[in-house]
């Protein structure tokens, strides 16, 4: 079998200038809405996608060449993708660096792990990603159906995580409303936060499409998609990275296990500690727009929703999961 498979299948024949026209097309032909803090999302193969984004979603479906040895962290916003990217880091490059000179103490981890969408793809459609260090580690937020044919079809790992719908929502307001006043924009409320929410039109949502095509893909090709819970990593996270080093084929030794390697990666990757580093204090991080570091360290706590979610914003977030998510097995613990 190739080594690696190519995704350029669909492209659209022609010089840079029909495909960028083709592309502008298709993007004003989509059903758009405005966003909570930029200007405009568009629903793009069935989830709502960050206007801006489109072109490098594109890119990235036709031009990816995936290798067997390459791992995907999938995620919805804010449901611990900064954790699972420090976690995963630390685990798969635990032979190349210990604690004491981990990239993590001068890097954000969405430098380390890059997203498709965003970063690879952010300034030219055809990055070389030929030469990076193997295994090749990468980052999305695109759901499952859109990913590129080749991640599907080769034996590359997708590491998915998935947070209860109810803190994730919280926390999603949280980052729109720090992402306003940093941009001096109006305020996002809690109430029209919740109903954009529920409709399923926050970015690369509807929520319950997106953990369910991960899911119900986790349960058919085990091997190829580890689905992990937010609310699992924190109960046990020692549990959790053992699983996470099994899938991706670097099992903790008995050395490593009781020499302490795992909770010192925990420890390493913990909310407390990535909060506190230097380097996640201050300065921006660029995915296509820029961030502030600091914006992607909260409270991540287990059942913060009981302290902004009304009673019947509960029971309006609860029908929605038992109807579209709980007949098929997906459940969370929610406090």
């Amino acid at each position: 079998m190739a080594h690696h498979q190519h995704c350029s299948e669909s492209a659209i024949a022609g010089s840079k200038e029909h495909d960028r026209e083709a592309i502008d097309e298709l993007i004003a032909s989509l059903p758009r809405r405005k966003g909570a803090v930029r200007p405009f999302q568009c629903l793009y193969q069935n989830f709502w996608c960050p206007i801006f984004a489109v072109p490098k979603v594109i890119a990235f479906q036709r031009h990816f060449e995936t290798k067997h040895s390459d791992i995907v962290l999938a995620s919805l916003p804010k449901s611990g993708t900064t954790w699972l990217k420090a976690l995963v880091f630390s685990v798969v490059n635990r032979s190349r660096f210990d604690i004491s000179n981990t990239p993590l103490l001068t890097s954000n981890p969405h430098e380390l792990v890059p997203f498709f969408e965003f970063q690879q793809y952010g300034s030219s459609p055809r990055p070389n990603l030929g030469g990076l260090v193997e295994p090749r580690l990468f980052a999305t937020h695109i759901p499952y159906p859109s990913l590129p044919e080749c991640i599907k079809r080769l034996d590359c790992r997708i590491i998915y995580i998935c947070r209860n719908p109810l803190d994730m929502m919280v926390s999603s307001w949280h980052f729109y409303v720090q992402m306003a006043r940093s941009e001096n924009q109006p305020e996002w409320s809690l109430e029209e936060h919740f109903e954009i929410y529920c409709q399923g039109k926050l970015s690369f949502g509807p929520f319950r499409d997106h953990m369910m095509g991960y899911w119900k893909k986790s349960l058919e090709r085990p091997h190829k998609v580890l689905l992990l819970r937010y609310e699992d990593l924190k109960e046990d996270i020692v549990g959790q990275l053992k699983r996470v080093a099994e899938f991706v084929g670097l099992p903790f030794t008995k050395e490593e296990e009781e020499g302490g390697v795992i909770e010192e990666i925990a420890k390493m990757c913990s909310l407390k500690t990535l909060k506190d580093l230097e380097v996640n204090k201050s300065g921006k991080v660029a995915l296509t727009i820029e961030f502030e570091k600091r914006s992607f360290f909260r409270k991540g706590e287990v059942g913060d929703w009981v302290n902004h979610l009304t009673p019947s914003m509960v029971d309006r977030l609860n029908s929605i999961i038992q109807e579209k998510m709980s007949p098929f097995g997906l459940e969370f613990k929610t406090c």
